[in-house]
């Protein structure tokens, strides 16, 4: 990216931090990865988030494409699916300036799209790796006290919740959640008949997230 691309674009994630600070959108992605999915998932969590932890998130996210310079409006992204993720080189770079720039962008891996996803994070930072997440890491304590770390959701198949992310500069800039399911976990009690407890504890990990980016 050129000297004066990055300055443009340093210059309008500042404004929109400003103008439209707490406003969160779903990332779309080309691949053919159901992007979409849990459709009632971040309404959820906004609605939680503004009741509990005292935030104004619009009610509604938006959506914006992963190539796209919008998604320099949003201080969270949040991604997720059940398959195939495909980034280009450009879209690659254009993401990583947005989390090198302040951005933070939260993938769930819906269970199915974690061999593709990690294939195109190396295309964003080809010099890093995911690291798992220790339960000591403020994430994990930041409204809600989680000891063991990243809670578990959904069972499909006997793995343990993880959390990886990479970190610039002593910010934690992604996070993938893995084997969890937060997401289904967020969407409205009638889809998956969840206990309350666990729909809570869901919720209450999803605003760990919201806040933890608002704040880095």
């Amino acid at each position: 990216m050129g000297y004066w691309k990055l300055i443009c674009t340093l210059f309008l994630l500042a404004y929109a931090s400003m103008v439209n600070g707490q406003e969160i959108a779903i990332l779309k992605y080309n691949g053919g990865g159901d992007w979409y999915a849990n459709p009632t998932a971040l309404p959820n969590l906004i609605q939680f988030c503004n009741a509990n932890i005292n935030t104004k998130i619009k009610e509604q996210p938006e959506t914006v494409d992963v190539g796209n310079i919008n998604i320099f409006q949003y201080p969270f992204l949040h991604m997720t699916g059940h398959g195939n993720v495909l980034f280009s080189q450009e879209e690659a770079d254009n993401l990583r300036t947005y989390l090198l720039s302040g951005g933070f962008l939260h993938i769930d891996d819906n269970y199915g799209m974690e061999p593709y996803l990690r294939k195109e994070i190396a295309k964003v930072f080809p010099n890093e790796t995911l690291e798992e997440l220790g339960a000591d890491h403020p994430i994990f304590s930041q409204h809600y006290n989680f000891p063991d770390g990243l809670p578990k959701i959904h069972e499909h198949d006997g793995k343990r919740p993880q959390a990886f992310g990479i970190t610039f500069e002593g910010r934690l800039v992604l996070l993938f959640t893995y084997e969890s399911d937060l997401g289904d976990g967020w969407e409205d009690p009638s889809v998956h008949n969840d206990p309350e407890a666990i729909r809570t504890k869901a919720l209450q990990m999803g605003a760990n997230i919201i806040s933890y980016a608002f704040k880095s």
